[in-house]
């Protein structure tokens, strides 16, 4: 058996949900400005496989990368972390 790599995993929040097993995830990373030396918030939006439809909106999750499924979808959710619910 061979390795083929590490996959990068992200943390983020679920801000859409109404495709049918995909949800939309948004990963904040800090940048420090380079003149002003502030950090400043950048945000990404990444499409991910949700194979159970078990996630929504508020969610905090994990996502792996994943081979291409779609068009626009390369990631998969791993776990979820926190639940929008709070923990109901």
């Amino acid at each position: 058996m061979t390795k083929r790599g590490i996959k990068r995993t992200l943390v983020g929040l679920v801000v859409s949900d109404r495709m049918d097993k995909t949800v939309v995830v948004r990963v904040e990373r800090l940048v420090k400005d380079p003149r002003y030396e502030k950090f400043v918030r950048h945000y990404s939006r990444f499409m991910a496989h949700d194979e159970a439809n078990a996630c929504s909106v508020g969610d905090r999750v994990q996502i792996i990368e994943h081979r291409p499924l779609s068009k626009r979808k390369r990631w998969k959710v791993q776990t979820m972390l926190e639940s929008a619910a709070g923990g109901q």
